[in-house]
C-alpha cells in the first residue's frame, strides 16, 4: 500500500492560509468535502481532537477520524511555512498535515495500514533535521513516492 497513489493534486495545498487549530482543520477538510458535510467533517475532527492532538511532534500532525462523509478513503495534506499551534506532543508549532478520513467500514481496513504509513514517510521526513516541503503538489507527490521507493 503506498500513500502516494492516494494523494491528489487538488488535496494538497501548500500554502495553507490558517493560524489556529479548528481553521486548519476546517482548511484541510475543504479539500475533501464542501458545505454542511465540511461542517460535519468538522465536527468529528474536532471531536477526536479532543480525545488527543494528532500532533505527533517534530511539526507535524496526522489528524485523523472515521465519517460516514466519505464513501472511501481520503487523504489531504496541507503546510504551514510558519507553523500552526496544534498541541503538538513535543509543544512545538505544526507545519506539515496529514488529514486521513475513512468511512467507518473500509475493506481491508486501509484506514490504519494508510496511519501506518503516513507515520513511516513521516519519520522518513524529520530524519533531517528540517522539513524541506517542494513548492507544487506535483513535487509532493513525487517525492512522497521517492521516500516510499527508498522504504521498499
Amino acid at each position: 500500500m503506498n500513500l502516494s497513489v492516494l494523494l491528489r493534486e487538488d488535496r494538497i495545498k501548500l500554502s495553507l492560509e490558517s493560524k489556529k487549530k479548528p481553521e486548519v482543520l476546517r482548511e484541510l477538510a475543504s479539500l475533501i468535502t464542501k458545505g454542511e458535510e465540511l461542517d460535519a467533517l468538522l465536527e468529528t475532527l474536532l471531536k477526536r481532537e479532543e480525545l488527543g492532538s494528532t500532533g505527533i511532534g517534530k511539526g507535524i500532525a496526522i489528524p485523523h477520524c472515521r465519517s460516514l462523509l466519505v464513501q472511501k478513503l481520503e487523504v489531504a495534506c496541507g503546510y504551514s511555512e510558519k507553523g500552526i499551534d496544534f498541541d503538538a506532543l513535543d509543544g512545538k508549532p505544526v507545519r506539515l498535515f496529514f488529514l486521513v478520513v475513512a468511512p467507518p467500514q473500509d475493506i481491508g481496513n486501509q484506514y490504519l495500514l494508510t496511519l501506518g504509513r503516513v507515520a513511516m514517510i513521516c519519520q522518513e521526513l524529520t530524519k533531517k533535521r528540517k522539513l524541506i516541503i517542494p513548492k507544487t503538489p506535483e513535487e509532493f507527490i513525487r517525492m512522497i513516492k521517492e521516500i516510499e521507493e527508498k522504504l521498499k
